[in-house]
C-alpha cells in the first residue's frame, strides 16, 4: 500500500526555493503593513484631515483593483516572479518620491493622492503574484499548511509593521518612515530575485485584453469565486472603516501618541498567529465553506465594541478580529485554490482578490468622510457591512464544487 504524502509543516521545508519565497513575502507584508499606518498617520499629522487620510487610503488601493483583470492576464502570460519584482520596484520609487517631496515641502495633498493612485496600478502584480505562486510551488496535500503560513504572513506583519511605522512617524516624521519602508521593500526584491518561475498551465488567446475579459467572465461565472467576492468585499467595508476609526479614537479621543496606534493594531496580529497556525492543521476538504463563513460572524461584535469609550474596548476589538481572521483566511485561500482551474489562476485570483478587497478603500473613504463629524456613524457603517458580508457568505457560496 502506497504511503500517504506527508502533510506536516516540516514537509514544506523540502519544497525548493519555498523558504526564500516565504522570506521575501514576509518582508513585503511587513512593509505593506507599515505603509498603511504610516500614510494614514502622515496624512493626519501633516494635513490634519481625516477625509484626506481616507482618500489617500482609497487612492492607494482602488486604481489597482480596477486594472486587476489586465494584471491577472499578464501573470498568466508572463509568469509571476518578474512581475512581483516590478511591483516592488514601483512601490520603492513611489515611497521615496513622497518622502523627498515632503521633505522639500513640495507635496500638496492632491499630489500625494496622485502618487498613491499611480503606485497602486501595479499592486495586482505583486499581491496576486505571491498568492498564486505558492499553490504552483507546493503540492496540493500541503496547501492548508502553506496557506496558514501565507495567512500568518499578514498576521505577523500586523504585529511588527504598525507599531514600527507608528513609532517611526512619531519619533522621526513621516518622510523618514517612508524611506525605511522603501528600503525594506528593496531588500525583498533582492531576496526574491533567485526564485524561479514554477511551471504552470496557461489558457490564453494571445490577445491581452481578450484574456482579461475572459478572466472576468470566468471569475464571475464561477459561483464560488463570485460568492467569496461579494461577501468579503462587503466585510472589508468594515475593515476600511476600522483602519481610519481606530487611529482617530486613539489619537483624538484618548489623546495617546502614534506609537499607541501601532500597538493596538499589533494586538490583532499577536492573537491571530496562534489562530492561523491552528487553522492550518485542519483538513478543510468538504468543510471549506463552514470554516470560512463561520468565523466571519465574529467581526460584527468586534466592530460594534468600538462604540464603547476607552482603550479596553479597542484592544478587545483587535483581539477578536485576530482570532477570527486567521481561520477565515486559511479556509478562503484553500477554497479558492480548489475551485479554480490551474490554467486560470493568474486572472481568476487577480480579479477575485481585487473584488474581495474593493470594499476596503470604500470603507476607508466613507469613514474618513463620516468621522469628520461623527466617528460613531462610521462605526455603525462598519457593523452593518460586517453583518451583511457574513450573511452573503452563508447564502451565496455553494457547499460543494461546481
Amino acid at each position: 500500500m502506497k504511503a500517504a504524502p506527508p502533510t506536516s509543516y516540516r514537509a514544506l521545508l523540502e519544497v525548493p526555493f519555498l523558504g526564500r519565497a516565504l522570506g521575501g513575502m514576509q518582508l513585503v507584508r511587513v512593509g505593506q503593513a507599515m505603509v498603511g499606518v504610516a500614510l494614514v498617520l502622515f496624512s493626519l499629522t501633516r494635513y490634519g484631515s481625516p477625509a484626506l487620510a481616507g482618500l489617500v487610503t482609497f487612492a492607494g488601493i482602488a486604481p489597482g483593483l480596477l486594472v486587476s483583470p489586465i494584471g491577472g492576464a499578464l501573470l498568466d502570460r508572463h509568469g509571476r516572479t518578474r512581475l512581483i519584482r516590478l511591483d516592488l520596484v514601483i512601490a520603492v520609487l513611489s515611497l521615496l518620491l513622497i518622502a523627498v517631496l515632503a521633505q522639500l515641502d513640495a507635496l500638496p495633498a492632491g499630489l500625494l493622492v496622485l502618487i498613491a493612485a499611480i503606485s497602486s496600478l501595479t499592486g495586482p502584480l505583486g499581491a496576486t503574484g505571491m498568492r498564486t505562486l505558492f499553490p504552483l510551488m507546493v503540492p496540493a496535500n500541503l496547501w492548508e499548511r502553506v496557506n496558514a503560513i501565507d495567512s500568518n504572513g499578514y498576521v505577523v506583519a500586523t504585529i511588527i509593521g504598525p507599531p514600527l511605522a507608528a513609532v517611526m512617524v512619531g519619533a522621526f516624521g513621516g518622510p523618514a518612515a517612508l524611506v525605511v519602508i522603501a528600503g525594506l521593500l528593496a531588500i525583498a526584491v533582492v531576496v526574491l530575485f533567485p526564485v524561479p518561475e514554477p511551471a504552470a498551465e496557461i489558457a490564453t488567446t494571445g490577445d491581452l485584453l481578450r484574456d482579461a475579459w475572459d478572466g472576468l467572465r470566468y471569475t464571475w461565472g464561477n459561483t464560488t469565486l463570485r460568492g467569496i467576492g461579494l461577501s468579503i468585499t462587503t466585510l472589508n467595508v468594515g475593515g476600511g472603516v476600522v483602519s481610519i476609526v481606530v487611529p482617530l479614537l486613539v489619537l483624538d479621543r484618548l489623546h495617546l501618541g502614534e506609537a499607541a496606534v501601532g500597538i493596538v493594531f499589533a494586538v490583532q496580529g499577536v492573537v491571530g498567529v496562534a489562530a492561523g497556525l491552528l487553522a492550518g492543521r485542519i483538513d478543510t476538504r468538504g468543510r471549506e465553506v463552514r470554516l470560512f463563513a463561520g468565523p466571519m460572524i465574529g467581526f460584527v461584535p468586534a466592530v460594534a465594541v468600538l462604540l464603547i469609550p476607552g482603550l479596553g474596548p479597542i484592544v478587545l476589538s483587535m483581539a477578536i478580529m485576530g482570532a477570527v481572521n486567521g481561520p477565515m483566511d486559511v479556509a478562503m485561500f484553500t477554497l479558492r485554490q480548489r475551485r479554480t482551474d490551474a490554467a486560470w489562476m493568474g486572472r481568476a485570483f487577480a480579479i477575485s482578490m481585487a473584488f474581495n478587497f474593493a470594499g476596503f478603500p470604500i470603507g476607508a473613504a466613507i469613514a474618513g468622510w463620516l468621522a469628520s463629524t461623527s466617528i460613531e456613524a462610521a462605526i455603525v457603517v462598519g457593523v452593518l457591512a460586517s453583518a451583511a458580508g457574513t450573511v452573503m457568505a452563508w447564502t451565496l457560496i455553494p457547499r460543494s464544487d461546481e
